[in-house]
């Protein structure tokens, strides 16, 4: 019988190992996997590359995670906003190396290395500091750089629902990254906040097929002050 549901965050992160590449959901602060993000800090693995969109905000989540020293890399397309002061203070002194990635690229090369795409041109950057070392081709007339596949041996997203054979729904904008990066990674872990029975989930509605996903762990949705629920927006 299939099941991937796990029965705790630790149970389900307890394979990350040393060095890993970590693809971590989220845009800005929309279907972060808060949760997954704090148990990987917890479980402990060191000298990561981090793949995110940004570089985290404030001091919780991804920010967090910097904030340990344990992430070697980080690999995203917007490092710096208004409260990214743990990334500016790591990056400032040299603790931290970055790879800025134009959020299309970013994307595509995810989506190459879930479709076994070995290699891509893509105009982005051309002419730029961002292709500086990088293979360059004339193709019907216009410049393009050629971009490699960011693999990843695991990946950390948030779904809205899930059934134990890891097929995923998602919400509104906490969908961006989640689906590409489950493609491209070695075990996907999916934080979720309701696990239907099989046949529950609409086939039409099922976005990131359960084949994709490794691990599923169920997280309980925060109640706020104003008697609300905090969701992924």
């Amino acid at each position: 019988m299939i099941d991937k549901i796990a029965a705790s965050i630790a149970d389900a992160l307890s394979g990350v190992k040393d060095g890993s590449t970590v693809l971590i959901g989220g845009f800005g602060t929309s279907g972060i996997p808060g949760e997954l993000i704090d148990g990987l800090i917890a479980q402990g693995a060191k000298d990561l590359t981090v793949v995110n969109n940004n570089a985290g905000n404030g001091d919780q989540g991804l920010a967090a995670l910097l904030k340990t020293g344990r992430v070697r890399k980080i690999i995203c397309s917007f490092p710096r906003q208004v409260d990214s002061h743990v990334f500016d203070g790591l990056y400032r002194s040299g603790k931290l190396e970055l790879e800025l990635v134009p959020q299309g690229n970013l994307a595509e090369r995810m989506r190459a290395a879930g479709a076994g795409i070995g290699a891509f041109f893509c105009p982005t950057g051309y002419g730029t500091e961002l292709a500086k070392g990088k293979e360059t081709r004339e193709i019907d007339g216009r410049q393009y750089v050629l971009e490699y596949p960011i693999h990843g041996d695991v990946a950390l997203i948030k779904a809205e629902a899930a059934d134990r054979w890891g097929n995923l729904v998602y919400r509104k904008a906490a969908r961006n990254f989640g689906p590409v990066m489950a493609t491209a990674a070695k075990l996907t872990v999916a934080s979720v906040y309701e696990i239907r029975e099989l046949g529950e989930l609409d086939p039409e509605a099922v976005v990131t097929p359960g084949i994709y996903v490794g691990k599923i762990v169920k997280i309980p949705r925060v109640a706020t002050q104003a008697g609300g629920f905090k969701e992924a927006a």
